[in-house]
């Protein structure tokens, strides 16, 4: 097969959420890049609509779409407008995630444990299921999840979204197992340290990063854009044989 076509997403549908900056943005855009007609979503239909603007105005087909994953609601309302609209779904990626607390976990408080566990665990898990149901329909697809390296190993003061993270690994290989039948494949990113508006707690305190980059052994922090080239491969038809997996984008970091 030509390596083009391997890669090819023509006729697509693709959901990204939090896809209105950083790593989401990056993946939204490389999708559409590679053909397929992305459903730009986060919080916010503002930050949506801007990259859904820059994927169309570079030649590609986007559109915006509210979606708050913290909210049950408002992920039935995303699919239905989906399925009304479309009549399927090809590609999902989970990529919107909440990190509100960072300290000692013993100071967690249950708001942030609440917030961090409805967006990061429920938000994944009835993503997944209702992305899943709607590929049924069709021909099947491809689920991507975007866990973290603290899904292996913790990150300090970042106790509860470390815990969230595990829980996304874990069940990226559960919904793997029990889809592949309906040829659904399920499989996760893990990033390492990315520079993004998210991980800026960690890049912005040059204490903090000159520790965290002791632990890296490329010696940098990774740009988002670096994160999206996994996720092509990963709803391509490059990884057909592909389910289950927990790859890491780190640097090394696991290594170490």
């Amino acid at each position: 097969m030509n390596p083009q076509q391997l890669f090819d997403l023509s006729s697509r549908i693709a959901l990204v959420t939090g896809a209105s900056r950083g790593i989401g943005e990056s993946i939204a855009k490389l999708l559409a890049a590679s053909g397929a007609h992305v459903i730009v979503s986060s919080r916010k239909l503002d930050g949506c609509q801007r990259v859904a603007d820059e994927i169309k105005e570079a030649g590609g087909s986007a559109e915006a779409l509210a979606c708050h994953i913290g909210e049950m609601e408002q992920i039935d309302a995303c699919f239905n407008a989906i399925e009304a609209k479309h009549g399927k779904l090809d590609i999902l990626v989970n990529n919107a995630a909440a990190n509100p607390y960072f300290g000692h976990i013993l100071d967690t408080d249950l708001g942030a444990f609440q917030k961090t566990v409805d967006v990061n665990i429920r938000g994944y898990f009835f993503m997944s299921s209702a992305g899943a149901k709607l590929m049924k329909k069709g021909d099947g697809g491809s689920i991507i999840n975007v866990a973290s390296v603290n899904g292996v190993v913790p990150g300090d003061m970042q106790g509860i979204y470390s815990i969230t993270k595990s829980a996304v690994i874990a069940m990226t290989k559960a919904f793997a197992k029990e889809c592949a039948q309906q040829n659904i494949r399920v499989n996760a990113l893990l990033p390492g340290l990315t520079d993004t508006k998210f991980a800026s707690t960690l890049t912005s305190n040059d204490a903090i990063l000159k520790m965290a980059l002791m632990h890296i052994p490329m010696k940098r922090v990774a740009m988002p854009e670096e994160m999206a080239g996994t996720v092509l491969y990963l709803a391509s038809n490059a990884s057909s044989y592909t389910t289950g997996s927990a790859i890491n984008v780190d640097g090394g970091y696991l290594l170490v």
